[in-house]
């Protein structure tokens, strides 16, 4: 009979979530194992958030070299060397992967690497390079994560397309991309590899870009990527694909129009990485989609486990994977925290970035709620005509009877930053008005919150 080893809580996967509870739970004093398949660190920094940041300073950086001679350094651009590219890339990921085991071993966590299944309630099979062993715990919290979700179309899987995994680890120039897809990681991607001198098309089977943000969001972006070039087919449904991704591909639509390309890139959504783990031995439940049930303390259906990250249906964002262990550890001692009391903020990092924090314009219409909204396009802040970087514009929705923000939206240089301003203010619970008549550093674009409440109309 196999021997079982015994843990206090064991985390599996090592993600963002399971990753730091993982340590906060050995620091003080647990016996912790964490249970990971290869990847130190988890997807964010080895093949999603980091590389794909790093991959797009670059692009950006080659993009400003198109423009230099209207900063009065006229010159003749160079074209960029992929390898280098891909070699700076994999050096930021390299580091984080070395800073996170660093604090894994001082953390006194055991990190367990191999492919990890249920075989019984509360313990887990790992298949190790050499042999396998078998692990126990009063405690399991699961951090399995998501995979890119392959669409079954005709000669798809036989043209072994490129995942966000496989075109960040691109070595040499891409000459014709084709993506399937219209979401966040696409359009990212698609952005970057053509300012890396790419020719992009964006082959999007629904009739707009990103469905779920306000419709004058999804058309600003569109003309974002047209005018730099990326061709983009709305509401095309693929219904053959030939070839070989790295060679030769082509896409054939339904209406029979075809698309070519030296390499396809499949960026259609994600699915949970729930199948073969063994989870209905442990008495956890799924939906129909395979994501993990949870309440809003991110326990599964299974007494002494829970769920944390994209496998629960979180938002898939490594900050709301973070803020999952926060939930999780207040469950552990006691504390309130739930699920149902976040709001949880996105960045999009295409150029220029777009943020949101909180409703959007269709959503508040959609819901029946009763708000105001104010606009103001970036061209009129004066720090984004010194930058020259003039595209975009911030929203607001304003409650109608009361001048609470209820959201934030902006496409513009900084979205980012100047988003976390507005989310702390809406935190607070602070009033428009304080936004209205705060005193910001000129010239910032955050002043641009000045004029952008000032232009809230008076309650009805």
């Amino acid at each position: 009979m196999d021997v079982v080893e015994k843990y206090d809580l064991i985390v599996f996967g090592g993600g963002k979530a399971g990753k730091t509870l993982a340590m906060d739970e050995a620091r003080a004093g647990k016996r912790v194992a964490m249970i990971e398949a290869g990847m130190i660190g988890g997807s964010c920094i080895n093949v999603a958030c980091i590389p794909s940041k790093t991959l797009i300073r670059s692009a950006e950086i080659a993009h400003l070299l198109t423009a230099s001679a209207q900063f009065g350094m006229p010159g003749s651009a160079v074209g960029p060397d992929m390898s280098i590219v891909a070699a700076r890339t994999g050096n930021v990921v390299a580091e984080m992967v070395k800073t996170n085991q660093s604090g894994f071993d001082a953390s006194g966590l055991e990190l367990v690497i191999g492919w990890g299944r249920f075989v019984a309630p509360r313990t887990i099979e790992v298949t190790e390079v050499g042999g396998s062993r078998q692990l126990t715990a009063d405690r399991i919290f699961l951090n399995l994560g998501t995979v890119a979700d392959i669409p079954e179309i005709p000669g798809l899987q036989e043209a072994d397309p490129l995942t966000h995994v496989e075109a960040l680890r691109l070595t040499g120039p891409v000459r014709k991309l084709l993506i399937l897809g219209g979401g966040f990681i696409a359009l990212e991607l698609g952005q970057a590899f053509k300012r890396l001198g790419a020719d992009v098309t964006l082959i999007e089977r629904g009739p707009r870009l990103l469905p779920r943000e306000d419709a004058d969001v999804a058309a600003a972006i569109l003309k974002t990527m047209e005018d730099e070039g990326i061709k983009i087919a709305l509401g095309c449904n693929v219904s053959q694909v030939s070839g070989k991704s790295g060679e030769a591909v082509t896409l054939t639509a339904a209406d029979g129009s075809t698309f070519d390309g030296t390499h396809l890139l499949v960026a259609t959504g994600r699915k949970p990485r729930t199948e073969n783990m063994g989870l209905e031995l442990a008495g956890v439940e799924m939906d129909d989609r395979g994501f993990i049930k949870v309440d809003d303390r991110l326990r599964t259906t299974a007494t002494g486990i829970w769920a944390m990250g994209e496998v629960a249906g979180t938002p898939m964002f490594t900050h709301a994977s973070l803020d999952d262990y926060r939930i999780v550890k207040s469950d552990l001692y006691g504390g309130p925290r739930r699920t149902s009391d976040r709001t949880i903020p996105y960045c999009v990092f295409i150029d220029p970035e777009f943020a949101r924090i909180g409703l959007g314009e269709d959503e508040a219409r959609r819901k029946g709620v009763d708000h105001r909204v104010a606009r103001l396009p970036m061209d009129v802040i004066p720090r984004a005509r010194t930058l020259s970087r003039r595209g975009g514009f911030m929203k607001a929705i304003i409650a109608a009877q009361n001048d609470e923000i209820l959201g934030f939206s902006m496409l513009g240089v900084n979205a980012g930053d100047v988003m976390s301003v507005v989310q702390m203010a809406m935190i607070g619970k602070l009033p428009y008005t304080s936004l209205r008549d705060c005193i910001f550093a000129h010239p910032t674009i955050s002043e641009g919150l000045n004029m952008l409440f000032a232009n809230v109309r008076s309650p009805i």
